[in-house]
């Protein structure tokens, strides 16, 4: 007689099978949880090709499991290496992101304190995570980056050093500099003045035009400084005598005839102004005139490093009617309601004269600009600009070439101007200066082409 197979009661076996899934799910959270798959990143992006005395490591690095657990950053170099960042993160909890998903550093380095020299050298981060996985040694990162050590600051070697000047005028110096990716210039009362190659055949040798602000009382920590591409900086003061110049004063009688003809100009572009229209003169010539002058003095922020210009600028025929520095007070009905200094020469022709650019060189800017009106400016090269205002008519546009035969537009009245002339200023990397010195082929063969032709000897 057959024996019959005892079945299971179906009680029993659900129990069984359910049991099974949730040791497999256990299992497989269990390992996705304790044995997450993802690498950590690292990178040294923000850590410069060039470390200096003073120099940094930075890194960064992230991880989007279980969290970082160690970081070890070591140098290297010839063989020799040491450990100059290590750190160890504890856990935080049993599940999920256990330690930091993210960590950055600076870490100060003195290459010469721990005993490295100049040259290539090697940096490595180690990085592991709180991952099981690799026998409990978690996921591992290793990033190798190459950078030279360069310890040695750049050279100054002084060929002419302005000996005077004063407050809106300009000066030179000449130098040289062995480092030519360094980053040079001349600091004077703040202002950073850049370095261009003097010529072709000289590419170590460098002029630096500067100049002083119309209102400055003395000369401040005037000086030569270098910094390279390693951040080692190198500093060459020298001297020079400040001369006090004379300044006129003069005053402008403000009359509800030119309010009623101005103020609608400037509302089409500052639609901001608000009260009467003596209110609204007031922020013109006052906030606007401010707005200009930053405007003007960040067209020359970037100046071709090519020298346009040769001899004197050209100054249009007619007569001058204010002049560089000037003190103004403005008069509404017999009373002073504002205070402000005239940037440059306002020369009166007939109306609707042409325009000419004073030197050779490239428009750097050719468009509306408040107080100016109608305006263009053109840089020469090396941190000569010139400017020229009140326009009725722009004929040139920005990167057009151009020298002494080009009319760059007519005279005219836009802006602030009660009559028809042209405004013209000289800047220096920014700093308006008085044209008076450019105009004068005397002043630029003393100042300028004597020292030039010096140097090289």
């Amino acid at each position: 007689m057959a024996l019959r197979k005892r079945r299971q009661p179906k009680g029993k076996s659900y129990l069984l099978t359910t049991l099974l899934l949730i040791l497999a799910a256990a299992g497989v959270g269990g390992f996705v949880l304790f044995f997450e798959g993802d690498i950590p990143v690292a990178d040294f992006s923000q850590t410069a090709e060039f470390i200096g005395k003073d120099g940094n490591i930075k890194y960064s690095v992230t991880d989007k499991g279980s969290g970082i657990h160690s970081i070890t950053v070591t140098a290297s170099q010839t063989g020799a290496q040491k450990i100059i960042h290590s750190i160890i993160f504890p856990r935080t909890s049993y599940n999920g992101a256990v330690g930091p998903l993210v960590d950055s550093q600076s870490i100060a380095f003195d290459p010469i304190k721990m005993g490295f020299k100049d040259g290539p050298m090697n940096v490595s981060i180690a990085v592991s995570d709180f991952s099981f996985r690799g026998w409990f040694q978690g996921n591992k990162v290793t990033v190798t980056k190459e950078v030279t050590i360069d310890t040695i600051a750049p050279k100054i070697h002084l060929l002419h050093g302005e000996k005077y000047i004063f407050p809106g005028g300009t000066g030179i110096a000449i130098y040289k500099v062995k480092d030519k990716d360094a980053t040079h210039g001349v600091e004077i009362n703040g202002n950073f003045n850049a370095g261009f190659v003097l010529d072709a055949a000289r590419d170590d040798t460098f002029i630096s035009y500067f100049a002083l602000p119309y209102d400055a009382e003395n000369i401040e920590n005037l000086q030569i400084t270098a910094v390279d591409k390693a951040g080692n900086s190198s500093v060459f003061p020298f001297s020079a005598t400040l001369k006090t110049p004379d300044q006129k004063k003069d005053f402008i009688n403000v009359g509800d005839g030119f309010l009623n003809k101005k103020i609608p100009e400037f509302q089409q572009y500052y639609p901001e102004m608000q009260g009467e229209n003596i209110d609204k003169y007031l922020y013109t010539n006052s906030e606007v005139r401010k707005q200009n002058n930053d405007k003007i003095s960040k067209l020359c922020n970037d100046p071709n490093p090519e020298r346009f210009w040769n001899g004197n600028f050209s100054r249009m025929a007619g007569s001058s009617r204010a002049g560089f520095a000037d003190h103004r007070t403005y008069k509404y009905k017999g009373e002073a309601i504002d205070y402000q200094v005239h940037l440059g020469m306002d020369i009166a022709s007939t109306r609707r004269a042409d325009v000419r650019a004073a030197n050779k060189g490239i428009v750097k800017f050719a468009d509306y600009l408040g107080i100016y009106g109608n305006m263009i400016m053109v840089d020469h090269g090396q941190g000569v600009f010139s400017l020229y205002s009140h326009l009725s008519q722009i004929n040139v546009s920005p990167g057009d070439s151009v020298d002494q035969s080009t009319v760059l537009g007519l005279t005219g009245t836009t802006g602030m101007a009660g009559g028809d002339h042209l405004h013209f200023s000289m800047l220096i990397n920014g700093i308006f200066v008085t044209p008076k010195e450019w105009w004068d082929q005397h002043w630029i063969e003393v100042t300028i082409e004597e020292p030039i032709t010096d140097s090289k000897f």
